[in-house]
């Protein structure tokens, strides 16, 4: 028997986050409190390489490898690069943040990059069994984080929440790739699309495999009504890791959904889009209504992440080229937004205080201009106000919604986005139009804030001039 063994090339990036990932593990077993700065240089470092190794082996082609369970081309190259640089701003966020509690503990950073590591997965996957392995990755290393403050019974009580109806979703997933295994004979997706092509919706076992697939998915993504996990998990988990959960991993998603129903199980796109536009039209309407009577910020982005969630889904279930392209740009401008909001949150919050309510942002104006400025960017490009890179991405969802002449929901979630822009709007008031309940100043160090005020100004940028991000997003999926 030969064993002929597979390129390791294009994994470089993999096994690079995999082998620092160990490393900092047991460099942080031996480093005192007062060097814990070494884990978090050395995490830094990691997303740097990986981001570096990226680029050296950017794939021109899609290349095949690991015996066909991974794949390397340039929508992966693309959203991974994404997924390094928010992940790298989060962990910069929340630096003093975890400092200020007694969090900054080298777990939050090996678990971080076991994260972005099933991420990677995920997003090459070329097989089910990759799709999973990769997913469970990333689920075990975000139940774990939620759980970083062990002190807090909100926190374990919105771990152990998120364990069991996460599990519960990692079931419905591994029940509906059992029946896609046995409907097909294979895990690989494109022997899977070869064996969908001829069977098409006439094979039950294959109808029924998608349908726990796409629910097992939208518990997941967060999508209505699989959502009722996300509120919860949000505004019980430490800020810091509320922000690394409601960002990179959204990406992760986005590329999981193109792997196996566009690639694997684009023949029954039919059965699909019609549960997609259910899922679509509810989440959009349930994110927005509900997010108008939150106090509780955490808790409203909460809600803003379940309608988002419904918007990136509008370009998926489209189907065509330009619906796709569409999403990819939507999913990169929402983490973009999520990482801004979590990350301002984090910054007006310090030792004893959590600004956690809407009452918390109340005059920011008098307090931090620049950091209120910021924030009214985030909110508006959040609300699709025109000019903001977040109108933009709203823009062309509904675009591709119209020309396959789903126009009725494409009205719909104009309404709902119309709607949506009072909660966020809302934001906007307490920071300009009301007295500050808090005198305290606003620290934050000079690093913090130069990536924070690039942040905020790439979405007035990508809303001005969104055409080279849109066309990247378009050339990576065409190859």
């Amino acid at each position: 028997m030969n064993f002929v063994a597979p390129d390791f090339l294009p994994v470089l990036p993999e096994l690079f986050v995999l082998a620092m990932a160990c490393l900092v593990l047991v460099v942080d077993v031996f480093l005192e409190q007062r060097q814990r700065h070494i884990t978090y240089g050395l995490a830094q470092l990691t997303l740097l390489g990986a981001a570096l190794l990226t680029l050296l082996t950017y794939a021109q082609a899609p290349v095949t490898t690991m015996f066909g369970h991974y794949v390397k081309d340039a929508m992966g190259d693309l959203l991974k690069l994404f997924i390094y640089l928010t992940t790298a701003a989060g962990f910069l966020y929340s630096r003093d943040y975890l400092r200020q509690r007694d969090l900054f503990k080298g777990e939050y950073y090996v678990l971080g990059l076991f994260g972005v590591l099933g991420m990677m997965v995920m997003v090459s996957a070329h097989s089910l069994l990759s799709v999973y392995l990769g997913l469970e990755l990333l689920s075990l290393s975000l139940y774990a984080l939620v759980a970083t403050d062990r002190d807090s019974p909100v926190s374990s009580e919105a771990a152990m929440k998120y364990f069991v109806l996460g599990s519960l979703a990692s079931g419905m997933l591994l029940y509906g790739i059992s029946m896609i295994y046995g409907a097909t004979g294979s895990v690989d997706l494109q022997v899977v699309a070869d064996a969908v092509a001829r069977q098409g919706a006439d094979n039950l076992v294959l109808v029924f495999g998608l349908v726990f697939l796409v629910v097992g998915l939208s518990f997941k993504l967060g999508a209505v009504p699989f959502h009722m996990w996300l509120p919860d998990v949000y505004q019980g988990a430490p800020t810091s890791v509320t922000l690394y959960i409601g960002s990179a991993p959204k990406l992760a998603a986005f590329a999981l959904i193109m792997r196996v129903l566009v690639d694997g199980l684009g023949s029954l796109q039919g059965d699909w889009q019609q549960m997609l536009i259910i899922l679509a039209a509810l989440s959009m309407a349930l994110g927005n209504l509900v997010a108008i009577v939150q106090t509780n910020i955490k808790r409203m982005l909460a809600y803003s992440t379940i309608s988002h969630v419904g918007f990136l889904l509008l370009g998926v279930l489209a189907g065509t080229p330009e619906g796709y392209a569409a999403a990819m740009f939507y999913a990169i401008v929402y983490v973009l937004m999520a990482v801004g909001a979590f990350g301002l949150i984090i910054m007006l919050s310090r030792t004893g205080f959590e600004a956690e309510n809407i009452d918390d942002f109340k005059g920011l104006n008098d307090r931090n201009s620049w950091l209120a400025f910021l924030m009214m960017v985030v909110m508006m490009s959040m609300a699709g106000i025109p000019f903001m890179a977040g109108f933009y991405a709203k823009w062309v969802v509904l675009q591709a919604v119209v020309d396959v002449g789903l126009v009725w929901l494409a009205v719909l979630g104009v309404v709902f986005s119309v709607i949506g822009a009072f909660y966020y709007l809302r934001v906007v008031k307490c920071l300009y139009f009301d007295k500050p309940e808090q005198s305290a100043p606003i620290e934050i160090s000079r690093d913090t804030e130069i990536v924070i005020s690039a942040n905020g100004l790439l979405l007035v940028v990508l809303g001005l001039y969104p055409t080279a991000l849109m066309s990247w997003c378009a050339t990576a999926l065409l190859n």
